[in-house]
Formats: C-alpha cells, structure tokens, sequence
C-alpha cells in the first residue's frame, strides 16, 4: 500500500477546535518556511470560523491572510473547509455568490476545498462542487457522520458513491464528534474502498478519547489521508496528535515518509503559540480531558459548552442532565439531523427550551421551524407528521433545493458596500457578515486616511483581542 498522508490542520481546525480561533498570522508567518519543509499531504490553513474570527476579534482581513500563508507556503497545497451553500456563514447563498466565492478562494491561493452540508443533502453541495472543478479547484466531498437508525453503513456508502458521480475528486469521511468508533472506522472504510475510485479521507477529533484508534483502524482499512494536529494544538477536541502518529506509522507498510525531528522544531514553536492562547484564556486544559458525552448523547464537545451556557444564564445548570437525554429526542423528532453546524444549535436549543418550559415544543425557535419547513434541505428521515402539524401548522414545506428559490445576490452586496468597495473579494466578505464587514472596513479606510481608528472601534464596539 502506499504510504499514508497526513493533512495538518494547525493552522485551522485544531485552534478553532481548542481556543476559539484566535491564532494570529503573524504567529503563523514565522515558522511557515519550516512547516512547507516538512511535506505534508496539504495544511488546512483557512475556511471554518476563521473568517468570522478574523474580523470579529482579530482585525485581519481573511482574504490576506489566505494571500500571505499562499506567499509563505510555495511547496505545500492550502485546504479550506466550506459548508456547502452555507459557504462559511448560516444562511444559505444564491449560486452566484457560491460560484463567485470558489473562484476567489482558488485564486488567492487554496488547492483543495472541502465540502460538506449539515444535512447531507447532496443538492446544497452541487453548486460548490461544480465552481470549485471549474476554477481548477480539487473537490474533497464529505459525507458528515453520525449515528442513528437511518445512518447505516450502507447510508454512506450510497453517499459516497453518489458524491463521487457529482464530480469528486476525493471523498473525506468527516467526524465531527468523534463519533466513529475503531472498528466501525475499519468496516467504513473497508466498504467505501469498494465502491468509489477516488482516495478516502478521515477527520475526526480527539474528544472522546478514541480518535488515534479511529486513525489506525481506517488507515489498516486503506485509508489514504487522515487529518492530525500537532501535539501543542491536538487532542481533545482538536485532532489527534501529528507526532505521535507519525511515530506509530514509523517501519511499517503505511509509514507517512516524515521526519520526527522536523516536526519536533514545529512543535517547540506552536508550544509558545499554545502558552500565548493559554494566558489570554481561550485555552483552557479542560478542552484536553476525555469527554464520554460525546459517545453517550452524541453531542460535540462546541454543542455541550453551548448548552451548559444557555443553562448557566437561565439560571438552570441543574438541569444538564434532562437536557442531555432530551437532545436524542429532539434530533429523532427533526429527522436525525447530523450534530454540525447549523443542525448542532438547532438541537441543542430547542432541547433546553422543552426541557426549561416544562412541555415539549411549547416554545419553538424559529430555526427549529426551518428546518421542518425545508429551509436547510431534505432531512435523513421524514419527521413524524404530529410533530410537524404541532411545530409549524400549516405552513408549506420547501421540497426543492432551498436555493432554487433565492434569486441572484451578488449585484445587491456589491452596490450596498460601493463606497467600500477596494478589492473584489471584499463583496464576499460583505455577504458572509455584514454586521462585522463595515466596521472592519471603515477601520481600513481610516487607517489608510490616517485617523485615529479607535473612534471606529468604540462605535462598533469591536471585541478586543
């Protein structure tokens, strides 16, 4: 066989997954020369909520930081992470704002995207996959697993193959919750390998303490590339460790071909990095404990601090528990939505309503409603009909791909932010978040005119850093 990849994600997943996205770029700049040396199958260096932190907290453009990781990374293809129509925001997009969004990313500098949809519905994935093969992108299709009475192996399989018919270049199993167990990781891959051509990736985190042994088992199974972290960054909710699977590898038939040495040198460095993001709190040792959670109610390591949170600021942390049970229930009720983005809160928030209330869906969010009407695609199994009358009436379902039904948005977003406007990207930037794009451009305008930018930043209140 030959040798196994390994995708990095340090410089996105593992500190969006362990310290909320703050890593810097000029955290990242210094030691990039050294992490294009080490010859790692691609970086995952952008796409996830670091658009989102970029303007939010860190006052960078996501743009140029994607610009200068490509100037500093000649040697090494950049990965992304993109939700589908979604793109990385929580609403879905007309096509001319996906097309035009993959062309942009591919032009500054990303090689391959990864793809998914909260849903698994292929038709929100359609649109990206198409304009990421049409601007010379490489599409990575992932299919999100979970478990439930619907999610079978056969389930995945039939996904895979039909993600590999719409044009995918590679098929990513992508394990949000560390949910796949070793020797399901083992059979997966196995039957996947039967039926689709193209190389199989595996992403899964470290929550639950069972992702090393996930990796070795889908790597025994001919599993081509699996994403790691390296060790100041990974475990926990972060991914598994780099080194200590490179050194795993080491001898044998599936031996990634990296030096531990060299990894070594990137390992002091992210430890400094680590220590930064620790002394200002976004890194906290309690992302590193195992967490049984995620395999008992299957939810995230993200959806339980959020729902310890909600309850915390209703003043009903004693009720952790009943929420937990009653999160299964809920999911079962919408018709087994994965637990990712935007599905996850869906969930979460509706179970800590029909708990707190006292009756089941007696409040209902407005999200909740969506997704019964369709907004977010066709769910994995057809609700129960009592439960659909009782949450949105008789409102009409969307049966088509929620797409069809938004006219085109590009034309609007540029001439809304025309006084804005100095690159093209920056239209993107707009439609993603416009609450935050505007601040983040009138601080640009006003450090290029040379006024003081801090009046800008008390007037949006901008989160310090």
């Amino acid at each position: 066989m030959a040798k196994v990849k390994i995708m990095e994600t340090v410089l996105r997943d593992a500190h969006q997954s362990q310290a909320a996205t703050r890593m810097k770029i000029e955290e990242m700049l210094p030691i990039a020369d050294k992490l294009d040396k080490v010859g790692y199958y691609a970086l995952e260096a952008w796409g996830g909520a670091t658009f989102d932190s970029c303007l939010r907290y860190l006052n960078e453009d996501p743009w140029e930081r994607l610009r200068m990781l490509r100037k500093a990374l000649p040697n090494t293809k950049l990965q992304m992470l993109l939700r589908g129509q979604n793109l990385l925001g929580y609403k879905h997009y007309a096509d001319d704002v996906v097309d035009s969004f993959c062309r942009l990313s591919v032009k500054n500098g990303i090689d391959i995207i990864r793809i998914f949809d909260a849903l698994n519905d292929p038709r929100n994935m359609r649109q990206a996959i198409e304009s990421t093969k049409k601007y010379k992108g490489t599409v990575e299709a992932a299919i999100s697993y979970t478990t439930s009475k619907v999610h079978t192996i056969d389930y995945f399989v039939n996904l895979a193959v039909e993600l590999e018919k719409m044009g995918a270049d590679i098929i990513c199993i992508k394990d949000m919750a560390n949910l796949l167990l070793p020797y399901t990781a083992y059979e997966l891959v196995s039957r996947l390998k039967e039926k689709v051509k193209v190389p199989l990736h595996l992403h899964t985190h470290n929550t639950a303490g069972t992702g090393d042994m996930t990796n070795l088992k889908a790597v025994e199974a001919g599993c081509d590339i699996v994403d790691c972290a390296l060790s100041p960054l990974g475990n926990g909710t972060s991914q598994p460790a780099t080194e200590s699977f490179v050194a795993t590898l080491q001898g044998t038939e599936y031996d990634t071909g990296l030096d531990l040495h060299a990894l070594n040198e990137l390992t002091v460095y992210f430890k400094k990095v680590a220590q930064r993001l620790t002394e200002d709190g976004f890194l906290s040792p309690q992302v590193l404990k195992v967490d049984v959670n995620a395999l008992i109610y299957q939810v995230p390591g993200g959806m339980l601090s959020n729902l310890i949170s909600q309850l915390k600021q209703q003043g009903a942390s004693d009720k952790l528990l009943a929420v937990l049970e009653e999160v299964p229930r809920v999911r079962a009720d919408l018709g087994y939505p994965p637990l990712v983005t935007p599905s996850s809160q869906i969930v979460g928030t509706q179970a800590v309503l029909n708990v707190i209330s006292g009756e089941r869906y007696q409040m209902v969010t407005k999200e909740t409603k969506g997704m019964l009407i369709g907004e977010y695609g066709k769910l994995p199994v057809e609700p129960d009909a009592k439960i659909v009358k009782k949450i949105i009436g008789d409102t009409p379902r969307i049966t088509c791909r929620p797409a069809d039904n938004i006219k085109p948005e590009l034309e609007t977003y540029k001439n809304e932010i025309a006084e804005y406007i100095e690159q093209e990207e920056d239209i993107l930037t707009y439609a993603l978040f416009p609450q935050l794009a505007v601040p983040f451009f009138k601080r640009r305008q006003a450090a290029e005119s040379g006024i003081d930018k801090t009046i800008f930043d008390k007037e949006n209140q901008v989160h310090p850093v």
